[in-house]
This record gives C-alpha cells, structure tokens and sequence, in this order.
C-alpha cells in the first residue's frame, strides 16, 4: 500500500505539511516565504484541506491498490502569526486530520496531529532600489505529537509521531513592481518512533525493538509570483529527500521510516477583502509531480484568516 503523510504535504514539511499564512495590505506570511509580519500584529485563522490519491509508488514502481482504492486525508488547521518586532516573528499551526481509505477493510484514523512552534529571524534587509529588495531569513522551527496517535498504520496514519526540528534559510527579492522571486531550503531532525510491538523488519533487516530510529529530511522550494495591492499570486516548485530510509516491499503496507521523497508544483491566491482590510482569503493547489513510497496527491487548501492590531 502506499505512503503519504499530511505533515509533508504542507512542506514541512512539511511540511511540511501543511503552514500558516498571512495578509495584511498586500503582504502574506509562511515559514517559508520572504515576507515577515508587522511588529504588534497578530493573524490567526483556520484552513482547510483535502488530499487524495489513487496511484502511488512502492519504491520507484508505480501502481494501484485495490485493497484500498482512493486514500483521503482532510484536515482544519488553527494558525497564528504574532510579530514580535519588525524583525522577529512567532508562528504556530495545531491540525486536526481525518484519513479513510475507498475499498478494503482498512479504517481510518483522526485526532489532532502535531503542535508546530516556528521563530522567524530577518537576518538582512535592503532598502528598495531602482531594481528592488532583497531579504534573508532564518526560521528555527520545532513540531511534537500532541495527540495520542499511533504511526504504525501507514497510509492511514495521521503522523509519524516523531518530535522534529527544522531550520530553514530563504532568499527573497521583491522588485518595485510587485515581482519576486524566492528560494528556501531547510533540514529537519527527526526523533526516533516508538511502536506499539516489539519488533519489525524494514530495509531487509529484523530489528528487535519497538525504537525506530527515523532519517533526516532535507527539503527546498523555488517561488515566483506578483504581490503588490492586496493581492498575491506565487507559483512554487518543491522537493524532499530523506535521508536514508528503505522502500516499501512489494506488497507490503509502508513502514513509519520509510524513504518518502517527492517533487510538486504549487500555486496559491492570496486576496485581501477590500471591504474588511484585515480579513485575507486563501486558496491554493499541490499536486505531486514525482515520488518515492508516497501517493501522487492532489491537494486542495482554502482558508479565512484575520488580523488583529495592537
């Protein structure tokens, strides 16, 4: 069966997941952007999103299952964004996922996912010139299972359950126009699993033990787009590797420490009602281009987020 996992949808890893965003005037703010929020501001919200897909790779084949036809995962994620300063913002994202597969006797899972913590640093800022601004950035950002949820039942699974830390540095240049272009890579540290038996066999090897020990994840994005005047159209080209990790066996249910990379082309609308200046509308679409043990996903997210000044 395959693999996916709604943390690194959003780029996380996720990551990504699943992210917060934010628009105040004509600005949006993520983990991995190159936009930071206003000092004394806070953007909090919901967002909504639906991910499925019926063909996936067991390692590099790629194939359907009939044993579980199509594996849907939604989820309603409470974001915030506070600025601290200027140049220091603090973000949090807490999801509550629902997965269920179309055919065969597996059931879903639900319950709340893993608490995200992120700090986001503008380490250099230039002044706008006849070309532009450029802008670096340093986010350190810390994820822990907050609900009582088991990993080993992938694809339905709402999470590894691993505890994590990433860091991330994005490049951003905005020209006066309204163009730009953005590029952000992180790494993440991923704690070992504990599961719910005392042994398992992956990579062709036994091990007698209920630790897994979960690889490393290395991640980047590319983005391009207009924001200028309340508005915010980016389109974006992500990829995952992990590093280390085996493949799914051949007919096999996937394991919480498999190798899951991937490749996916991204687009997103960001609008601010003009009407309600702090009320911003967010709409965006992922599909998984290429992978490795993971499911070829179409994922669709929308939310309301508002901005309160203080």
């Amino acid at each position: 069966m395959p693999s996916v996992r709604t943390t690194w949808t959003w780029q996380a890893l996720v990551a990504l997941g699943l992210l917060a965003s934010f628009t105040v005037q004509v600005q949006a703010q993520t983990i991995e952007d190159g936009v930071m929020m206003p000092g004394k501001n806070l953007c909090t919200g919901f967002l909504y999103a639906h991910d499925s897909w019926d063909e996936y790779w067991e390692g590099t084949l790629k194939r359907v299952n009939g044993n579980i036809g199509t594996i849907t995962t939604e989820s309603l994620s409470w974001v915030g964004n506070y600025g601290v300063t200027n140049r220091l913002n603090v973000i949090a994202m807490l999801p509550h996922v629902w997965t269920e597969a179309s055919q065969g006797p597996l059931h879903g899972m639900s319950g709340f996912q893993d608490l995200t913590l992120a700090a986001k640093y503008s380490l250099l800022e230039t002044d706008f010139t006849r070309r532009g601004a450029l802008k670096a950035i340093l986010v350190a950002a810390a994820s822990v299972p907050l609900g009582d949820y088991t990993p080993d039942f992938y694809p339905l699974s709402i999470g590894s359950a691993s505890r994590r830390f990433a860091s991330r540095l994005t490049v951003d240049f905005q020209a006066q126009r309204g163009w730009f272009l953005t590029g952000s890579a992180a790494y993440t540290f991923r704690d070992t699993v504990t599961l719910d038996r005392p042994a398992y066999f992956t990579d062709g090897q036994l091990f007698l033990s209920d630790q897994v020990a979960m690889p490393d994840v290395f991640d980047y994005t590319v983005s391009a787009g207009y924001r200028k005047e309340g508005l915010m159209i980016p389109v974006a080209f992500s990829q995952q590797t992990t590093l280390g990790g085996g493949d799914i066996r051949r007919q096999d249910m996937p394991f919480v420490s498999n190798r899951m990379d991937f490749s996916k082309l991204d687009a997103l609308v960001m609008y601010t009602i003009p009407k309600a200046k702090d009320l911003a509308l967010r709409v965006a679409g992922t599909y998984t281009v290429s992978g490795r043990n993971v499911g070829q996903a179409t994922t669709l997210t929308a939310g309301l987020l508002y901005t309160f000044h203080f």
